[in-house]
């Protein structure tokens, strides 16, 4: 996905502001993945879901960096493609179903 240049732009700035604010100094964001992430949310689950997963995207991948199981960026992208596989399958499917055994971060 690409993004619109207005929008990237507006996005980037709008996370330099968050990242200073919070002092995370050294993230890097990949707005189109997180982006992503959100619309394919959106359209399996709701209109909330988007905000929820991009949450929880943040937390896994933050959980996994600090834990030094992974760098930030890989954290984002193996949760991001975490729930794209789930986003394939709606509300049904997840880590409760049959297979799902032993793939958390």
């Amino acid at each position: 996905m690409t993004l619109p240049r207005d929008e990237d732009s507006a996005l980037r700035h709008w996370s330099a502001r968050l990242i200073q604010a919070l002092q995370i100094l050294d993230l890097e964001v990949d707005h189109e993945k997180i982006v992503e992430v959100a619309e394919e949310s959106r359209k399996a689950v709701g209109p909330h879901a988007d905000a929820i997963s991009a949450f929880i995207v943040g937390f896994a991948a933050g959980t996994a960096a600090t834990n030094g199981r992974k760098s930030t960026q890989e954290a984002v992208h193996a949760a991001s493609d975490k729930v794209m596989e789930l986003c394939e399958h709606g509300e049904s499917g997840g880590p409760d179903e049959k297979g799902w055994a032993k793939r958390a971060q």
